[in-house]
């Protein structure tokens, strides 16, 4: 873990600001973390997915659509996009690149390693691989909440923290999971994971 004066580095915005691709292979490996009343969970990013709204038909955002879902994707990056699937659970995505270039990662799972207990409770599950293995699980393993929607992840409470950088030959590429529906990008090869980590959805 990247650290100053013995204490873990934040993500600073212009990690953020960056284009979606490039942040998405660079965040695996860096630390989720949430503090909340209940305690704090941290977990390692193992799994994400891109979404790019300009060209992307299985974006939120496609079409530049703003709405008032999904008008947080249209600022800076750095925030928390967050939503509801299925009427029951949230998805936790990060917002990329800069004002009007509506870029988000989906986190698809995590590798947990602080506060598991509480991610446990959560759960209701003792099976540790169990707990973040997938967006609605990650959520709620975390305590992440549509009040989490347009969150500072710059702040002092939800945010991640640095460190050292995967090697490129780390990187699974993929096609993203469930999105049949979006014709040509479906195809695309923006679903990232650290390769052989068992922690990654299936």
């Amino acid at each position: 873990m990247a650290e100053k004066n013995g204490y873990p580095v934040k993500l600073a915005r212009e990690f953020y600001n960056r284009d979606v691709l490039l942040v998405a292979e660079e965040i695996l490996g860096k630390t989720l973390v949430h503090v909340t009343k209940e305690g704090t969970a941290k977990g390692k990013i193992v799994e994400v997915e891109a979404y790019n709204g300009l060209c992307d038909k299985a974006a939120h955002s496609y079409k530049n659509l703003r709405s008032k879902r999904t008008e947080i994707q249209f600022g800076q990056g750095g925030y928390a996009y967050v939503y509801l699937i299925y009427g029951m659970y949230h998805c936790m995505n990060i917002v990329t690149n800069r004002e009007n270039l509506p870029e988000v990662l989906l986190l698809r799972a995590l590798e947990p390693f602080e506060g598991i207990d509480l991610m446990k409770a959560r759960r209701k599950t003792d099976k540790i691989k169990n707990l973040c293995s997938g967006p609605g699980k990650l959520c709620q393993a975390m305590g992440i909440t549509k009040d989490n929607y347009g969150e500072d992840l710059c702040g002092d409470s939800f945010y991640l923290e640095d460190t050292p950088a995967l090697k490129p030959e780390e990187i699974d590429r993929t096609k993203r999971i469930n999105i049949d529906y979006a014709q040509e990008a479906k195809d695309f090869l923006w679903r990232f994971s650290i390769k052989g980590n068992s922690f990654v959805s299936r």
